[in-house]
């Protein structure tokens, strides 16, 4: 079973002796790995949910390494892949890194240079998972703003001023200033500016402020 927090590099090679050797490598650096022997063996297996990469054969029994990725792009699984080939040609390395591939090793290689592109892989993988789990945060926090709270924001993130803000939602300044803090709190944004980041992380539309020419989050998303 795989550890539920250890990154984990997947192989997929028909060739025993390489899928053996590839892992004695990983375990030399202290890194988890699964091996399998076909490609639909590992479209069946589960992924789980931490940093990964696949090592991928360009050659394989009843589906080429390109038609993996292909398969995995169609799902929307955006692991990174190393290609490893003894067949390599530029049309086909064009292929894969045009289909967003790490990298393309032909045989034979180094293996730094596998363990390089791996830990380069990995380290892509966790930066990436953290951007999307850090966004799934803040739009969590934003459906739980009310309508008009996220009228208030869409205007303090154009750099509105209380006193603008209460005169444009037809408020008094007290209750423009109560509906702030409230945006501040559900967001835990320090601060306008961070709150607009908040906003651009989201990418939320936009429209132009009239007050400061600014651009400026709709007031109905």
């Amino acid at each position: 079973m795989t550890s539920p927090d250890k990154a984990t590099v997947f192989i997929v090679d028909d060739d025993d002796r390489m899928r053996a050797a590839t892992q004695r490598l990983l375990r030399t650096v202290s890194l988890h790995s699964e091996a399998f022997a076909t490609p639909q063996e590992f479209l069946r297996h589960k992924l789980p949910d931490v940093a990964s990469c696949l090592i991928l054969d360009v050659r394989l029994p009843g589906m080429s390494g390109l038609d993996v990725q292909r398969k995995l792009n169609e799902r929307g699984v955006t692991i990174p892949i190393i290609f490893i080939t003894g067949h390599g040609d530029i049309p086909m390395t064009v292929e894969a890194m045009k289909s967003g591939a790490e990298e393309f090793l032909t045989k034979p290689f180094r293996d730094q240079d596998l363990v390089d592109a791996i830990q380069h892989a990995l380290k892509r993988d966790d930066e990436s998972r953290q951007r999307q789990a850090e966004i799934a945060q803040l739009r969590e926090r934003y459906e739980k703003l009310t309508a008009r709270e996220r009228e208030v924001m869409s205007l303090v993130v154009s750099g509105m001023l209380t006193k603008q803000l209460a005169s444009t939602l037809a408020m008094s300044e007290m209750t423009a200033t109560v509906h702030r803090g409230h945006v501040m709190h559900k967001m835990q944004a320090n601060s306008p500016a961070e709150l607009g980041r908040m906003a651009e992380k989201l990418k939320l539309p936009t429209v132009t402020s009239p007050w400061s020419g600014k651009r400026n989050y709709p007031l109905h998303n």
